[in-house]
């Protein structure tokens, strides 16, 4: 595991310790909680009046703590404190959906810190920013911990006292014995901001997947981060500008693989990562790197039960909650195993499943089988397309960033109707980066075939068919023909022709190239796993997961993404991970083991939307010509290009859903941040 070595701290003041919790007692705006025999006192302060009230006693709680929400702060260096408070509520409200039951803030001359919560667990204790004893740690944190008790055993060893029953003491008592060391230590989803009063330095981590999102813009001593990008906007000294060198790449990829964005000067914490700032400078370091190591002598048999026990363990933490959890049912392998290891201890769990009216692109027939095998009630959505045109908007919003992958809109639905009767959801995000579920991953077990042919042999095939892709990429690089750079286009010169201005920018696939270099001794199915779970996973798959979810205040939990999961999968062996014509080979054998046949066996459909067809009709088609004949459209790209790409798929020549959708969202995305500036009637 890589290690931070340069930020490492020996335990400091191990020995009776307490914690306190709320607005932040060292500005005398905010709640303290002192440890007080059986009880704890909150005393919640400011100017001007003081008010008390009973805290639930530790050990009250059997469970953990909910921390789904959204936070925010900024270094103060521009503003009086008076100030800087309102401008930290500010940025909080920007975000409410992420925590609508409760807020919280902390404000001193150094630090501005805010926090938004949706209460699941201990909903009277565990309020944040939280703070130790003497007021030197205060912490905000989005997620869950689900080794915290483990973890606050080690620490109660150390003897540090804990006086709430949640997860986010465990990390400000975690950070005061180990320092950021802490972070490696943590089975869970995270995001988390530390205030380090002693040594005025502010800490941040993200965590092993990226399953929550974490943002930062650094100018000078002034740093402000958050969970979504939109926050910012609150902050006065913040100057919005379009990332506009980068749009090239995200019209080719739909996402940027980096730590860029599509708003200038704000980057993304990517997973498995801290950033620590201090006297005006920011560092980042990674604390762990997952690495594929094979474990040999194994049967199909014996790793299907390894995975099988992984996946319900992970469950059985995943499922821990004061509230119904309830699951999404797709029909397919993967969320048929989340529901069946979470309905083992939650009969007739309550499911949710997504369709559309036009049945051969609907998911609906494949989850009510699936509903029907497992014996759980399941609760059905249809979209429509005037409900898919409508919502883009609104998601485009919450995403931050524009995103134009059709399957969000259907999880946008399906999260809102999941909310109308749950607070927490368990989803399958994630298996198939781990368990080599990807046809694009069969399609490099054959690639590396087509390798061992000698190079002269395959550029002349791909001479003799120059509009075959699959030979075209035969004799690039593996970082070229690998990345996911002609998910939209199959060539930069393709993008390029719909572009106002020429593109000087390099080839997409060269933004992957540090990450394929990083595992050039991996099998080419292996290095694309690897590649993925750093970029496909974190920035498309995870972001339109958190977004729309927090959209509708709904918690969502992905227990494939657990640290014991991961390692049964970086162990397993390419030939039970994917061949060149099957995928998920071990998941399926452990899903034969737990799921009635017809589950296990169920072929991967991806996500299919009748998005294309759609498009051909007059209402759509003139929704989105307009949009590319407007003044955005004629700003950035050929709208001639445009409505000749739009008019041909009309007709039939060509299917252009990608690349229109691609468009059209970004023009949607950019009206409401950067042209009307508000977001839309949500």
């Amino acid at each position: 595991m890589a290690r931070e070595a340069n930020l490492r701290e020996e335990p400091r003041n191990a020995g009776r310790r307490s914690v306190g919790c709320g607005l932040g007692a060292a500005s005398g705006y905010g709640v303290s909680i002192a440890a007080l025999g059986d009880c704890a006192t909150v005393a919640y302060h400011t100017e001007g009046y003081e008010r008390t009230r009973r805290a639930r006693s530790a050990g009250a709680h059997a469970g953990g703590a909910d921390h789904m929400c959204g936070f925010v702060g900024f270094t103060a260096v521009d503003y009086d404190t008076d100030t800087n408070k309102a401008v930290v509520k500010d940025m909080a409200d920007r975000i409410a959906h992420r925590g609508p039951d409760d807020e919280g803030f902390f404000v001193d001359d150094d630090i501005a810190m805010g926090f938004r919560r949706l209460s699941i667990i201990d909903l009277e204790g565990s309020r944040q920013p939280m703070q130790n004893a003497d007021g030197t740690v205060t912490v905000t944190f989005n997620g869950e911990i689900y080794n915290f008790q483990e973890l606050r055993a080690e620490l109660e060893a150390l003897g540090y006292e804990f006086v709430t029953n949640g997860d986010t003491e465990t990390i400000v008592h975690g950070y005061e014995a180990w320092g950021t060391d802490v972070f490696d230590k943590l089975r869970g989803m995270f995001a988390i901001a530390i205030w380090d009063a002693t040594k005025k330095r502010l800490v941040c981590a993200r965590d092993l997947f990226g399953i929550k999102p974490f943002y930062y813009q650094h100018d000078g001593n002034r740093l402000i981060y958050g969970s979504e990008i939109k926050a910012f906007l609150a902050h006065p000294a913040f100057e919005k500008q379009l990332n506009e060198a980068r749009l090239p790449d995200w019209l080719s990829m739909e996402y940027l693989p980096d730590r860029e964005t599509l708003f200038a000067g704000v980057y993304e914490l990517p997973p498995a990562h801290t950033l620590c700032w201090q006297n005006g400078r920011v560092t980042l370091q990674r604390y762990a790197v997952p690495r594929f190591r094979v474990q040999r002598g194994r049967s199909l048999r014996s790793w299907a039960q390894a995975i099988g026990d992984a996946l319900a363990d992970s469950a059985a933490a995943h499922r821990i909650a004061d509230v119904e959890v309830g699951c999404f049912l797709s029909g397919g392998v993967d969320s048929s195993l989340v529901v069946r290891e979470t309905e083992r201890n939650q009969p007739a769990v309550q499911c949710f499943s997504v369709g559309y009216q036009e049945e051969k692109y609907s998911e609906l027939p494949a989850a009510r089988a699936a509903a029907a095998a497992l014996g759980v009630p399941l609760t059905e959505t249809t979209v429509t397309a005037e409900a898919f045109f409508d919502a883009n908007r609104a998601i485009q919003w919450y995403l931050d960033e524009p995103m134009p992958n059709p399957a969000e809109v259907p999880l946008y639905f399906l999260c809102k109707t999941a909310r109308q009767r749950v607070k927490v959801v368990l989803s399958g995000e994630g298996a198939d980066e781990l368990f080599g579920g990807y046809p694009l991953y069969r399609q490099a077990v054959w690639a590396e075939g087509w390798q061992r042919l000698p190079r002269p042999v395959r550029r002349a095939l791909a001479a003799l068919l120059p509009g075959c892709g699959l030979l075209r990429r035969g004799v690039q690089p593996r970082w070229q023909r690998c990345a996911r750079a002609n998910y939209v286009f199959e060539t930069p010169q393709e993008r390029d022709r719909y572009l106002k201005r020429p593109c000087a920018a390099p080839d997409p696939a060269r933004r992957c190239k540090s990450y394929f270099d990083k595992v050039r001794g991996l099998d080419e199915p292996t290095a694309l796993q690897w590649v993925d779970l750093q970029t496909w996973l974190p920035r498309d798959i995870l972001r339109k997961a958190d977004r729309m979810s927090m959209a509708h205040s709904l918690e969502l939990r992905v227990p494939f993404l657990d640290r014991r999961v991961l390692a049964v999968a970086l162990g397993l062996p390419r030939r039970y991970r994917c061949t060149a014509r099957r995928g998920k080979i071990a998941l399926r054998a452990a899903a034969a083991r737990r799921l009635p046949r017809a589950l296990a066996t169920n072929p991967k459909r991806g996500f299919p939307v009748p998005l294309a067809d759609w498009l051909r009709q007059d209402e759509y088609y003139a929704r989105v010509k307009a949009k590319f004949t407007g003044p955005v459209a004629e700003r950035f790209f050929d709208t001639g290009a445009l409505c000749a790409l739009l008019d041909d798929h009309r007709a039939g020549k060509t299917n252009a859903m990608t690349k229109i959708w691609a468009f059209y969202c970004f023009i949607e995305w950019y009206e409401m941040y950067f042209v009307e500036q508000k977001p839309p009637i949500l």
